[in-house]
């Protein structure tokens, strides 16, 4: 129960206090973690995207999808 576990001098409150500050350090550190990883994955993913479309252009197969596509003039 909670008071079993209620710190009963300054010490001990003292390492209640550093134990959950350390713990939300460390969840902090694995937000932030995942977060940049994300990142990280998104940028290569819009390198990537961006190299197929420069390699599908010098293969010119940008023809191909500008059929499907409504031309610019349309007066």
């Amino acid at each position: 129960t909670m008071a079993e576990t209620d710190p009963k001098t300054v010490q001990e409150l003292t390492a209640v206090v550093q134990t959950l500050l350390q713990q939300m350090q460390d969840k902090f550190q694995t937000m932030s973690d995942q977060i940049i990883g994300r990142n990280i994955l998104y940028l290569k993913s819009d390198d990537l995207e961006k190299n197929i479309a420069d390699l599908m252009t010098q293969a010119g197969v940008e023809e191909l999808e500008g059929e499907n596509k409504t031309p610019a003039t349309n007066k």
